[in-house]
């Protein structure tokens, strides 16, 4: 969904909300990419070296891009700020498209945090009323409820980490989930066949590689297994209560209770209410809207609300925008504290 007309009238609705029109690079040094997604995302990166040996590429997401400016600039306090670009990124699928258009807009720096999630999905609704279509589905995710769930389950702190970590991954979480639930990793018994290895291993030179880590690093895992084992039970029961979370879906105004009272079933020492959503309606408009606990699992650097606005034109669906929090993209990317920020782009490829 693509045209000239299109694009200026949702620039100037979001220029209407009090957004800040800038502009972005379209090359980036490479090590800000890799540094925070690692060396697996240099798959789908444009990448070049430039005469002084720098890897460079060009932008694969803008929304990266707006961070790296802000980071750059050193600039301080809130920002309302859209943009307009390309993006580029490699693709698996003939299908795929390698340049998406889009039109961004974000809130930086602002510790309003609810209010700039509303604002976010307000300027959103606003500016889908520039594009005909005949309905459409608003939804909702939040990562937020999803690690304080896992910060309440009955697991050890690794598998805590690794699970959070790993959300947005949906192959390879589901992976972990079947490991946690066989807890062939961890059993009793693996972890005193552990214990002797790590005997053994602690008389070795701790500085000597094994399969690209040193014999220090692989000591402090077997240290932190043998010091947290669980219980092969355990591991069966946490599994099945995270896939029964994610299978939770309903219109936005049931989202807290349908939480809660499967919080309550469980035992799961956690109450949320309405004010975790930025919408309690289950209308607005055309488009239905919905809260998915499994939703959220399309980019790594989420950290709370998000949302997706699919619509339904010409008989074909189209996922016209996306967006969501992202706290801690800022300073993964290189500040020194923490920066909130809440952002949406509008999909016009």
């Amino acid at each position: 969904m693509k045209s000239k007309n299109l694009s200026e009238k949702i620039l100037r609705s979001v220029k209407s909300k009090g957004y800040k029109y800038i502009e972005l690079p379209s090359v980036i040094e490479a090590n800000h990419i890799l540094q925070r997604s690692g060396e697996n995302f240099r798959k789908f990166m444009f990448s070049f070296t430039d005469i002084n040996g720098k890897e460079l590429c060009l932008r694969p997401d803008l929304t990266i891009a707006s961070c790296l400016r802000y980071l750059e600039k050193n600039l301080k306090g809130k920002e309302k700020i859209f943009y307009s670009g390309q993006a580029y990124r490699k693709v698996q699928r003939k299908k795929d498209k390698i340049i998406r258009n889009q039109i961004g807009f974000e809130i930086l720096g602002s510790k309003n945090e609810k209010h700039d999630d509303k604002e976010i999905i307000q300027t959103s609704l606003k500016t889908l009323q520039n594009i005909k279509f005949s309905s459409g589905t608003l939804t909702i995710g939040n990562v937020e409820i999803f690690n304080l769930l896992i910060s309440k389950i009955d697991i050890p702190l690794r598998w805590k980490l690794r699970l959070s970590r790993h959300f947005w991954r949906e192959k390879y979480f589901n992976d972990l989930l079947k490991r946690l639930k066989t807890n062939s990793d961890v059993d009793p018994t693996i972890v005193e066949i552990d214990k002797k290895r790590y005997l053994k291993m602690a008389k070795d030179d701790t500085s000597r590689v094994i399969a690209g880590r040193s014999v220090n690093e692989i000591l402090k895992r077997f240290d932190n297994k043998i010091k947290d084992p669980r219980r092969a039970s355990t591991g069966k029961n946490i599994s099945k209560i995270i896939q029964n979370f994610l299978k939770i879906k309903c219109p936005i105004n049931r989202a807290a209770f349908e939480l809660n009272k499967f919080f309550k079933k469980n035992k799961i020492n956690l109450v949320v209410d309405q004010g975790y959503f930025p919408l309690s309606n289950s209308k607005v408009s055309k488009l239905n809207v919905i809260f998915s606990a499994s939703f959220g699992r399309e980019l790594e650097y989420y950290t709370g609300i998000v949302f997706k606005i699919d619509i339904k034109s010409k008989n074909k669906t189209y996922r016209i925008l996306n967006g969501g929090r992202y706290d801690r993209l800022i300073s993964d990317l290189g500040s020194k504290k923490q920066i909130p920020a809440v952002g949406a782009a509008f999909n016009l490829t």
